[in-house]
């Protein structure tokens, strides 16, 4: 008689235990749950109240006077200046431009970096408004081209535009009000067809503007 007592407060104790667990992961649940909604609907008037658009970015106009590659030494020489432009499309959002660093490619290989903006010459990009920067490559380097790639080199001499790849690593912060945010750091990328000047003439072919892909 004592032991199927003593069974039964032990079954009754599980019971309890049980009970009391269940209630706790469900307020749990319902807490979490709440959280979530909370965070949502908070991101939601964020997101309706400021609007947030990524920047825009362009190579408005690119100058090409030099760009050969000598086989006897696996060389290419070169000078490429680029005019690029910034637009920031926000109504309520500012720009903080930290660091931007542009690195030029030839069929994958880099051949230049250049400093768009350091801590030096940083700035702040207002809302609604337009900015204008600068890129310029000049020199020479060291540049292994296979057999297929000195042969897409020459039909691209040839013709008097080049495929050169410049990616744009940025740093940047956003403002809003009073509030400023860390860093972020965004890639752009641009693909560009770039018509060679030779001698400072003008090339047959005029560069066409060219939107960048903006990748954060």
């Amino acid at each position: 008689m004592a032991d199927k007592q003593h069974q039964n407060e032990a079954y009754h104790r599980r019971s309890r235990c049980g009970t009391c667990c269940g209630c706790l992961w469900s307020v749990l649940w319902k807490l979490i749950l709440a959280i979530i909604i909370i965070i949502g609907l908070a991101v939601l008037i964020f997101w309706i109240i400021v609007q947030p658009r990524q920047f825009k970015f362009y190579v408005t106009d690119a100058k090409l006077t030099q760009f050969d590659y000598s086989t006897t030494n696996n060389t290419l020489y070169y000078n490429l200046g680029l005019n690029i432009s910034v637009r920031n499309p926000n109504k309520k959002l500012n720009f903080y431009h930290d660091q931007n660093e542009a690195r030029a490619f030839y069929e994958g290989h880099r051949f230049s970096n250049y400093n768009v903006t350091t801590w030096r010459n940083s700035f702040r990009q207002y809302d609604k408004s337009t900015s204008a920067l600068k890129a310029e490559f000049k020199g020479q380097q060291l540049v292994f081209l296979n057999t297929n790639e000195l042969e897409e080199f020459n039909k691209e001499k040839a013709a008097g535009v080049y495929n050169i790849d410049v990616k744009f690593y940025m740093r940047i912060r956003f403002r809003l009000g009073d509030f400023i945010t860390g860093d972020f750091k965004p890639k752009v990328e641009c693909g560009l067809e770039v018509p060679l000047s030779a001698n400072g003439t003008s090339p047959a072919t005029a560069f066409d503007s060219k939107r960048c892909r903006v990748d954060f």
